[in-house]
């Protein structure tokens, strides 16, 4: 098997689609949030409530995440296509700037971003970090959820690109 029919298997694997974000302490004097587009998030189990998201080991956010046990992740509405290819991509603008453009409110728990439009929101603490190839598994106890009422259905990921439901 080849890394590109692996690949092509797993496109065929439709995923929701969250924005992970932290607050990063040691960027400046005040800090800066944080923020990553991840399609390999679940839930884990109900009790403890427990979620797990995937992220390449080294990237900006595995290396945040080490070192901050509190985040945050945003389930993402079919509305916001943008902001999930926008904190997707390779090179982007800092993460600054991507969330002044980008409505959130802080978490009360861990001070992350919480994207206002999102399906729903989780603030959570890291309990286990496991190596897996290339990708770290961050397995977190959710402390907190958010409800927000918001039309429509989820953004999700299937073929390289976000889609939603019919």
């Amino acid at each position: 098997m080849s890394e590109d029919e692996f690949r092509g298997a797993m496109a065929r694997l439709a995923a929701g689609v969250v924005l992970v974000t932290a607050h990063d302490e040691e960027d400046g004097p005040h800090g800066a949030p944080a923020g990553m587009t991840a399609t390999a998030f679940m839930s884990v189990s109900l009790d403890p409530p427990l979620v797990l998201v995937s992220v390449r080991t080294g990237s900006r956010i595995d290396e945040l995440l080490e070192r901050q046990p509190l985040w945050a992740a945003s389930l993402l509405a079919e509305g916001e296509r943008t902001i999930a290819g926008r904190f997707a991509m390779k090179g982007r603008l800092s993460d600054k700037l991507l969330f002044q453009e980008v409505p959130h409110t802080l978490g009360r728990i861990t001070g992350a971003p919480l994207l206002t439009g999102a399906l729903a929101t989780v603030e959570c603490r890291t309990e286990q970090r496991v190596a897996a190839g290339d990708h770290t598994l961050v397995v977190a106890r959710v402390l907190s959820v958010g409800l927000p009422a918001v039309e429509g259905g989820p953004l999700t990921y299937y073929k390289g690109r976000y889609r939603h439901l019919a």
